[in-house]
């Protein structure tokens, strides 16, 4: 079996991000305080953008295949800090479990990093 490329890990992200946002919008609304929406939407945010840096990094794959183990290093720490970020920060909103926070900059950490991987990806 053929593992997914990044280009389809991106793209399910993205799909899920936008899920997301319309369920925070439509059925969340009126059962989360403000502040927890509002944590709700940092989550979709931070997703949607990452999901994008995965399909970029699918692209970088095809058109650099020299540079794909670095290039995968660096989709793979983003998809990490995508799971902890933003999953850490949907839990939060959804059951108010506090102690999530300390979770939250672990992903944020990695999302720093796989941008860091990115960017000394030389052509």
């Amino acid at each position: 079996m053929k593992t997914p490329s990044f280009i389809q890990i991106g793209a399910v992200n993205m799909l899920l991000a936008v899920a997301c946002g319309a369920f925070g919008a439509h059925a969340l609304k009126a059962r989360l305080s403000p502040a927890m929406l509002n944590v709700w939407q940092t989550a979709v945010s931070y997703q949607m953008a990452h999901a994008l840096g995965m399909l970029l990094i699918g692209l970088l794959i095809l058109q650099l295949p020299a540079r794909s183990g670095q290039l995968q290093r660096a989709g793979f720490t983003m998809l990490l800090g995508i799971v902890l970020f933003c999953g850490s920060l949907y839990t939060l909103a959804l059951t108010d479990l506090r102690w999530l926070g300390a979770v939250t900059p672990i992903g944020g950490i990695l999302f720093l990093l796989a941008w860091f991987l990115l960017a000394k990806c030389k052509t």
